[in-house]
């Protein structure tokens, strides 16, 4: 789907990460779905050198779990903060059991007032697909409100779907999928913004 949008790209193995100067280089990072990683250590690693220097960055499904993650541990300081499919027994799991399943389900999404994502979508609700069964744990809601990490899109229930960081560089993360949502001739417009922010010149 990249490839419609004139965007090279090639995958990057979490067990096999670059070093952080040839991370450094990149355009943009797109943390996808797979969870378990082969590597949490190098995926949280990844999404750890996208937020702080600046490198565009968009994580789906598994990616925005893991971006919650990453942010919990190194910004707001809960060093074991974890994820039920991994270490279900950890005290702090930041990812948990989602009440109902999204596997497989379609759902209602509502960008919230200035943000990014309401940018991207325009105005009014939309429908997007899912495929996972984790989601942001709700004694962890509190981290999107004590720090710039923020939540730009809930459903129709007000669970968070989406969040993103506020600044220059794009920094969104989403529980749904667009990538599944995005035919050859009519590409996501989620992907399309990542795109082109990946190729705006952005100085850290």
């Amino acid at each position: 789907m990249l490839d419609e949008l004139g965007a090279r790209h090639r995958w990057l193995e979490t067990d096999g990460l670059p070093g952080q100067e040839e991370i450094r280089r990149l355009d943009g990072i797109w943390c996808v779905p797979g969870s378990p990683y082969r590597s949490m250590d190098g995926a949280l690693a990844a999404i750890r050198l996208a937020r702080e220097l600046g490198i565009t960055f968009l994580g789906t499904c598994g990616g925005f779990q893991h971006a919650l993650i990453e942010y919990a541990r190194n910004v707001a300081g809960i060093e074991d903060a974890e994820h039920a499919e991994s270490s279900p027994s950890a005290e702090h799991l930041v990812i948990e059991p989602l009440t109902c399943s999204l596997v497989g389900s379609e759902g209602e999404i509502r960008p919230l007032p200035d943000t990014r994502l309401a940018e991207i979508y325009g105005p009014g609700s939309h429908r997007e697909r899912y495929h996972c069964s984790y989601g942001l744990a709700p004694g962890f809601g509190y981290l999107l409100e004590s720090g710039d990490l923020r939540a730009c899109a809930v459903d129709e229930h007000q669970q968070v779907r989406a969040v993103e960081l506020p600044g220059d560089a794009f920094w969104l993360a989403t529980l749904f999928q667009p990538e599944l949502s995005s035919p050859p001739a009519r590409p996501h417009p989620v992907l399309a913004a990542f795109v082109a922010a990946a190729r705006r010149p952005y100085t850290s």
